[in-house]
């Protein structure tokens, strides 16, 4: 049974930081490339980062310099390290698993990111 589930999400104010973890099963993860979505409300759904089963990153614009992402095959989890929140930053977070060939995609539940004084 695949699962991905997230969490680190929470509340934080402006400025602040928050480590999102995805921890990732049921399916040979290093063969996936794993990506962080995000969908605020009204809003739809876009693309935050994404870490090839190579390694290659790629983060949003808007989120370039702020974000990182990373994964750890050993433990079978990408992380998202988020820095200098914003408000707008305000979201649900959702860990998407993707094979090399495009046909196998999973996601996880999402979890609420909320930035906020």
């Amino acid at each position: 049974q695949v699962q991905l589930v997230e969490s680190g999400g929470g509340v934080v104010q402006p400025g602040g930081s928050l480590r999102l973890s995805c921890a990732a099963s049921g399916f040979t993860f290093t063969n996936y490339g794993m990506s962080w979505y995000r969908q605020a409300p009204g809003k739809e759904r876009e693309l935050v980062a994404a870490i090839s089963a190579g390694g290659s990153t790629n983060i949003a614009d808007s989120m370039k310099g702020r974000f990182t992402i990373s994964r750890d095959n050993a433990k079978n989890t990408v992380s998202l390290q988020m820095n200098s929140l914003k408000p707008e930053d305000t979201a649900v977070y959702y860990c998407k698993a993707e094979s090399r060939n495009g046909i196998w995609r999973y996601w996880g539940q999402g979890t609420q990111v909320t930035v906020s004084s």
